[in-house]
């Protein structure tokens, strides 16, 4: 596993960073403008996006600028498969 990123910080995405971690796990800082009201959701959907896709230790920085769980699970996947260099899609 490498570092990798996706998203980007306009209005409307999240820009998604993946780190390599040395202990098992899934942490998750998240910066968010609008962490107060779905902070937590976010954190549940990237949560949910990593353990789907396999991933079982990582450091995660999320910076939110308002993005719909849609663009959350997209964003987490892309850095994920950027990490791994492992995709869905491979059969």
């Amino acid at each position: 596993m490498k570092p990798s990123q996706a998203g980007t910080l306009e209005s409307g995405d999240i820009f998604i960073q993946v780190f390599p971690a040395d202990t098992d796990g899934i942490e998750i800082e998240l910066d968010s403008t609008v962490a107060y009201q779905f902070g937590e959701q976010i954190k549940k959907v990237i949560l949910e996006t990593a353990s789907q896709l396999g991933l079982e230790r990582a450091y995660i920085e999320a910076v939110d600028k308002g993005a719909l769980d849609c663009t959350i699970r997209a964003r987490t996947t892309a850095a994920i498969e950027r990490a791994t260099g492992k995709s869905i899609f491979d059969v």
